[in-house]
């Protein structure tokens, strides 16, 4: 069998978010039900059940591309290819772009798919770190020194995922230029776009700020719609049609259903009230979260994040990351994200964007574990 690098957070979430009563690993807010989103507009109601359930546009329908077009400065409908899920975004991305042995820079904490890619397909592989020490600041200086003219693609994932960081413009620059400098694609997973904690602001995109740019989008995190499997890259139109043969290799069309239901979530009309439910969830559940860690002032510290519905914290007990979130698992039936999932241990990461009466009752399950285990 040939080597192959299990992408080890999926892994974990596909076997066991099912199986536990409070399920704290998901990165997006609360899901939205269906008569949500459609509200009381009858006449969507009506428009769905006519619907046929043929294939749509294997590229995604006009409707849906050019929707998502209107959330990026100069993008058009030719410059949006969607798929199934960002994931997939993420996977036909870098095998369109890149060959084995070709240099890829990825930003550290992150999702850890990248990584697993580069694993997977022998790409040479260089890292550079978000600073705890400085509220998850770039390490601009260390990008700096190893991207080097044989580097084809710089990863980065704004929000971050796990801490919630958002760059800013003067960090957005400093990476643009490493990447003009050698003439290197930049990826941007920016899945989490939109769910600020604090301000209203879309965070920009870098689609837009630089020529060689894949912006990397989806309706799960950010939009409480995971189950629409809805994801999608931005990018020069000639690039985009190259990574759309791929995806008729992969899964050749999202369904018709999931990009009418995009569509209709992400239309000027009702974009908005989607994303300002989604801040709700954030802005109401932190400080739950918050306040549970405050509590605990001896066992953790964090920096808040600026977005997102997840927190990376770091704990300060002799126990592995992995072993804690098992005996969590087994114990209390509660299901988060040990720091070895990212690479660095005694870090877990906690999801907030949930409902309080379901969001204290899991953390109060974490304290009791704590508690027996004569950590308190």
């Amino acid at each position: 069998m040939a080597y192959f690098q299990p992408f080890e957070m999926e892994r974990m979430m596909s076997k066991f978010e099912q199986e536990v009563e409070y399920n704290l690993s998901e990165s997006g807010v609360h899901p939205m039900l269906l008569r949500e989103l459609i509200a009381d507009r009858s006449e969507i109601l009506d428009d769905l059940l006519a619907t046929s359930i043929n294939y749509p546009y294997a590229n995604g329908n006009p409707e849906l591309r050019q929707n998502i077009a209107l959330l990026y400065n100069d993008a058009a409908s030719e410059n949006v290819l969607v798929t199934v899920g960002a994931a997939e975004a993420n996977y036909i991305s870098i095998r369109t772009l890149l060959s084995a042995g070709d240099e890829i820079v990825m930003m550290l904490p992150n999702y850890m798919q990248i990584w697993g890619i580069a694993k997977n397909h022998n790409l040479a592989l260089k890292t550079f770190h978000l600073c705890e020490e400085r509220g998850w600041e770039p390490d601009i200086a260390e990008l700096e020194a190893i991207v080097t003219p044989e580097t084809k693609l710089i990863a980065v994932c704004n929000p971050n995922n796990p801490t919630g960081r958002i760059l800013t413009i003067p960090e957005m620059n400093a990476i643009i230029n490493c990447a003009q400098r050698v003439g290197a694609w930049i990826l941007a997973d920016e899945v989490y776009r939109g769910s600020n904690r604090i301000s209203d602001e879309l965070n920009p995109s870098f689609y837009g700020h630089y020529d060689k740019v894949l912006a990397i989008g989806s309706t799960s995190k950010a939009y409480g719609l995971p189950g629409l499997r809805i994801g999608w890259v931005v990018g020069p139109a000639n690039i985009v049609d190259e990574i759309w043969a791929r995806h008729e290799y992969t899964t050749i069309s999202a369904t018709m259903l999931s990009n009418k239901l995009a569509a209709l979530a992400l239309s000027p009309e009702i974009h908005p009230r989607i994303l300002q439910r989604a801040r709700t969830f954030i802005r109401n559940g932190y400080p739950i979260l918050q306040a549970w860690l405050d509590s605990h002032p001896n066992m953790f510290s964090y920096t808040p994040p600026d977005a997102s519905a997840i927190t990376f914290i770091r704990y300060h007990l002799d126990i592995n990351s992995t072993e804690l979130t098992e005996r969590l698992r087994k114990e209390k039936s509660v299901l988060i994200v040990p720091g070895d999932h990212f690479g660095m241990d005694h870090f877990i990461r906690i999801s907030f964007g949930l409902p309080a009466d379901y969001l204290t009752p899991a953390l109060n399950r974490i304290h009791e574990l704590l508690a027996e285990a004569g950590n308190l």
